[in-house]
């Protein structure tokens, strides 16, 4: 299984999609597989229902970062932007008198690593998508045929399922950051998906970060470089 390969090329494509500013929504459904640009149609709008992937086809933050994705590329978009907002907080520590080193992002790794990141952003994904508590089995299939047509090999395909039938639990989530750096990548990703919106992944996002181990000031940075992504 392949992660870090699979959740490049499905960001690029997935920013590819979203960032056809106003284009008619009939024009990015022919892009699609078939089911999942017929559910565009529905109420749900240019997002996947639940905001299952929503990160990648329609998450208005996530229209917002195409810019940083043209910019740097795929998942090293991804990197770029915890790399910045981790990179600010440890100034705030180092002007208390704590000693920081290089943040380690998923941008700046050698190939194994960058692959260890991967697993835990695509759980965290995966996590901030169940957190409306509104995924079944219907869009687990359209999910699977989603990651068919983006070439997932049938490991990441059995994987996914897996993660998306497993009950929602932040902490268990939360236990595949193994740095800190991997932490604010998982945040990051979990706050491009999550539904503002929604009293439900609003506290799953807080719950998360708890877990995580984030500080407030972290969670601030992260949520600034969302903000500000052009």
């Amino acid at each position: 299984m392949n992660t870090s390969n699979f959740l490049d090329m499905l960001l690029k494509k997935g920013t590819e999609l979203v960032n056809q500013q106003s284009s008619s929504l009939s024009s990015v459904k022919d892009k699609l597989p078939n089911e999942l640009g017929g559910l565009l149609s529905g109420k749900t709008g240019a997002a996947l229902g639940g905001g299952a992937l929503g990160l990648l086809l329609g998450s208005k933050k996530a229209r917002k970062m195409g810019g940083k994705v043209a910019a740097y590329g795929g998942l090293a978009a991804l990197g770029v932007m915890a790399y910045k907002a981790y990179g600010n907080w440890q100034q705030q520590q180092a002007l208390a008198g704590q000693t920081v080193a290089e943040p380690q992002t998923l941008d700046r790794l050698p190939a194994p690593e960058v692959e260890v990141h991967s697993q835990a952003v695509m759980r965290a994904l995966i996590g901030a998508a169940k957190a409306d508590g509104h995924i079944d089995d219907r869009e687990r299939e359209l999910i699977d045929q989603a990651l068919e047509q983006q070439g997932a090999d049938l490991s990441m395909v059995q994987w996914v399922d897996a993660e998306l039938k497993k009950p929602l639990d932040p902490a268990e989530v939360a236990a595949s950051a193994k740095t800190p750096e991997m932490a604010a990548e998982m945040y990051l990703a979990s706050l491009l998906v999550i539904d503002e919106q929604s009293y439900m992944e609003r506290v799953y996002l807080k719950e998360l970060a708890v877990q995580l181990k984030l500080t407030p000031e972290l969670v601030a940075e992260l949520e600034r470089q969302v903000a500000d992504a052009k």
